[in-house]
């Protein structure tokens, strides 16, 4: 072969192989993205509704992404997509999403890519004798969206383990019931359910009526703000688009901004979205709360691993809280 043909060949070469790195350096066109009912979902309504995630991806440099927005009810059906390949990002309490990411390790390796904020869970009672854990007896029924895993019944043996050393104490007391039902019959006083650990904005509707009272606050379990729900992913979707998880992150950060500098504008749009039938007023009030907190950075994810771990829900705690969420959150001031 002369000098010609060997340039030729070289140049061929190394065009391969630039079309191959480009393949692989790619984003992804499509980002398909479940979420639940309620207002801890409203940083990613604000996202979607204002285009922020394709605006901070057309920053980035990138394609804005084709975006479909979901609708999933429960961790389960989450996960099953996400480790299927028919959804990209799923959402759930941070419990269950530890558990996940515990379970996948060796297999789809689940990773967490943002909170969506601290809120604070209330268990509520219309039984007027129990003012603390230790006044339940065994009448009493208390209502969880799903008992012993999902994020209200691990908060709850948390305060148990703290306050009689034995976790599982109230587990026979718990009965699964969806938020909505349990406040009918909670605030019905008809109703073998005596009590309901709940979160916003049923905890509020609740104790405006002024029929139930709170036993506990899981801030008060914790000691002090936690994130309550999280958006997750695999990693090897993380790995492989890290500027549109960038995008997407940033795009958050922007409309958690927006919530907390307009909060009734943000109610107005959250009630719009949602259909909600709650009054602009009620949901903003929820949105002003002391106790709700718009951000991306976890708060107590180590407290609840370490808990978890404890109890046997998962084989090993992580070192860090950093190992349950993508690198770039580590810059931020979690927990």
């Amino acid at each position: 072969m002369n000098g010609s043909k060997l340039l030729q060949a070289a140049a061929l070469a190394l065009i391969i192989t630039l079309g191959g790195a480009n393949i692989v350096r790619a984003e992804t066109g499509q980002l398909r993205i479940a979420q639940q009912f309620g207002i801890a979902y409203l940083p990613l309504i604000v996202a979607s509704e204002k285009g922020l995630i394709e605006e901070e991806a057309q920053a980035l440099g990138i394609a804005p992404p084709k975006i479909e927005w979901l609708r999933l009810s429960g961790a389960a059906a989450m996960n099953e997509a996400l480790i299927s390949g028919g959804l990209d990002f799923a959402t759930a309490g941070i419990t269950p999403m530890i558990l996940t990411w515990d379970k996948t390790r060796t297999t789809a390796k689940i990773i967490g890519v943002a909170a969506l904020g601290s809120m604070a869970n209330i268990l509520t009672t219309n039984n007027p004798n129990i003012k603390t854990l230790a006044d339940f007896t065994e009448k009493d029924r208390i209502a969880l969206p799903s008992v012993k895993v999902g994020f209200q019944p691990i908060v709850l043996q948390m305060a148990a383990d703290k306050a009689f050393g034995k976790y599982d104490k109230l587990d026979e007391l718990t009965v699964s019931m969806p938020h909505p039902d349990a406040t009918a019959q909670i605030l019905s006083g008809h109703s073998e359910i005596t009590a309901h650990f709940t979160s916003p904005p049923f905890s509020q509707q609740q104790l405006a009526s002024g029929k139930v009272h709170q036993v506990l606050n899981s801030y008060d379990v914790l000691g002090g703000p936690h994130t309550f729900n999280v958006v997750y992913s695999t990693t090897k979707f993380v790995n492989d688009n890290p500027k549109t998880i960038s995008a997407f992150v940033r795009g958050l950060d922007r409309a958690n901004e927006w919530i907390k500098a307009n909060p009734k504008e943000a109610a107005a749009l959250y009630i719009k979205a949602e259909g909600s039938k709650l009054t602009p007023d009620f949901v903003e009030s929820i949105i002003r709360d002391k106790d709700v907190n718009f951000t991306t950075a976890p708060e107590g994810a180590q407290k609840f691993a370490d808990f978890e771990a404890k109890v046997g829900l998962i084989k090993q705690a992580p070192a860090s809280w950093r190992d349950l969420f993508w690198s770039g959150l580590g810059e931020k001031p979690g927990s």
